[in-house]
C-alpha cells in the first residue's frame, strides 16, 4: 500500500531511498517506464521507491496562475495509479514562490539530501531545478560524491515519449479520440463526479440518467459526444456498464454543458454519491434530433452498440 506524505518535517527514515521527481500527470506508458527503472534499482540495492511530486503544478506558480493546462489526473487519481504500480512512497511537496526561489545547491542539500538521504536519484538528462532553473543533471552528479548518492539518467527516448504522450493524450481527449488516449495511457481514462439532480427528462423517455458534477475544475473532461462507459458508485467496487453523454443537449435546447450517465439494468437512488466513470469507447458526436421520439430511437441504438462493445471488451 502506497504511503502518501505531505509534511516534510515528519517524513519517515527511508531505507536506501531510490527517488525520482516529476508531475507524473497521466501515469501513462511513458511514466511507467521510469517506474520500472525505479523499482528495478530499488530491488537491486534493497531500497524503497520514492516519487516526489509537486502541488499545485509548478507551471501555475512560475507563470503566476496564467497557465490553464488541464490535468489528466487529480492527485487522488495519481496516487491510486502509482499504488497499483507498486510505488511505496509518494511525497507531495507544496510548490510556492519560496520553494521555487531556492538556489540549485540549496535544493540538493536542504531539500533532497536533508529530507530523503537518497541512495539513488533517477532523473532526466534535461531536468532543471532551483532558482532560474540553473540546477541540472551534472550538478546533481558533481555533488553525489559529497553526499553519497548515485545519479542515474532516464534515457532520452523515454523522456521524449513522456512529452509526446502527455500532449497526445490531452489532444485526443478533447477531439474526442478516446482510443488514442487510452492507448497512450495504458488504461481507460477515468474521472469522478458527484451525482446531482437534473431535470429528470431522461426517465420520461425510458433512459434515466445520473447527472454528474466534477468538483475539480482542473480535471480534463473529454469532448462532447456519447460514450460507452464502465463505472462504480460510492465505495462499492462492483463494475456497472452504461453510456454517457457529454454536451449541451441540443435536442432539448440545453444552455449549459452537462455530463449524464445512463446505467444499464440499474434502478437505485444514488443522489449525493460519488460515481467513478471509466471511458471505454466513443460512440458518436452530439446531434440535434427532431424531437424526443427521434432521440429515444437513437438512444436505443446507442445502448445496443455500447452493450455489445462492453460485453466483448472491444
Amino acid at each position: 500500500m502506497i504511503q502518501v506524505h505531505r509534511d516534510l518535517q515528519h517524513l519517515p527514515e527511508f531505507k536506501k531511498a531510490v527517488i525520482t521527481i516529476g508531475t507524473f500527470d497521466g501515469v501513462h506508458l511513458g511514466h511507467q517506464q521510469i517506474i520500472k527503472l525505479l523499482k528495478a534499482e530499488a530491488a537491486e540495492i534493497g531500497g524503497e521507491t520514492v516519487i516526489i511530486t509537486f502541488h499545485p503544478h509548478p507551471r501555475k506558480v512560475v507563470s503566476h496562475g496564467k497557465s490553464a493546462v488541464k490535468i489528466i489526473n487529480t492527485l487522488p487519481e495519481k496516487t491510486e495509479l502509482l499504488d497499483k504500480l507498486g510505488i511505496e512512497h509518494l511525497v507531495v511537496v507544496a510548490f510556492n514562490e519560496e520553494f521555487a526561489s531556492q538556489a540549485a545547491e540549496e535544493y540538493i542539500e536542504n531539500f533532497l539530501v536533508k529530507n530523503f538521504h537518497p541512495s539513488t536519484i533517477i532523473i532526466g538528462y534535461d531536468h532543471k531545478f532551483g532558482k532560474n532553473r540553473l540546477g541540472d543533471y551534472h550538478l546533481l552528479e558533481n555533488m553525489g560524491e559529497k553526499y553519497n548518492y548515485r545519479v542515474k539518467e532516464i534515457p532520452e527516448h523515454v523522456l521524449n515519449q513522456i512529452t509526446i504522450s502527455s500532449t497526445k493524450i490531452r489532444e485526443a481527449l478533447l477531439k474526442p479520440d478516446i482510443d488514442t488516449a487510452n492507448t497512450f495511457l495504458g488504461y481507460d481514462y477515468f474521472f469522478e463526479g458527484k451525482v446531482v439532480e437534473g431535470n429528470k427528462l431522461g426517465r420520461t423517455i425510458g433512459y434515466p440518467t445520473a447527472n454528474l458534477v466534477i468538483e475539480n475544475e482542473e480535471k480534463l473532461i473529454p469532448g462532447n459526444g456519447v460514450y460507452a462507459v464502465r463505472l462504480t458508485i460510492g465505495v462499492n467496487e462492483v463494475i456497472l456498464k452504461g453510456m454517457m453523454n457529454i454536451g449541451m443537449r441540443p435536442t432539448v435546447d440545453g444552455t449549459k454543458r452537462t455530463i449524464e450517465v445512463n446505467i444499464f439494468n440499474f434502478d437505485e437512488d444514488i443522489y449525493g454519491q460519488v460515481m467513478k466513470v471509466y471511458i471505454h469507447k466513443f460512440l458518436r458526436g452530439e446531434v440535434k434530433f427532431d424531437g424526443l421520439e427521434q432521440l429515444k430511437e437513437q438512444l436505443a441504438k446507442d445502448k445496443i452498440k455500447a452493450g455489445a462493445i462492453l460485453d466483448l471488451g472491444m
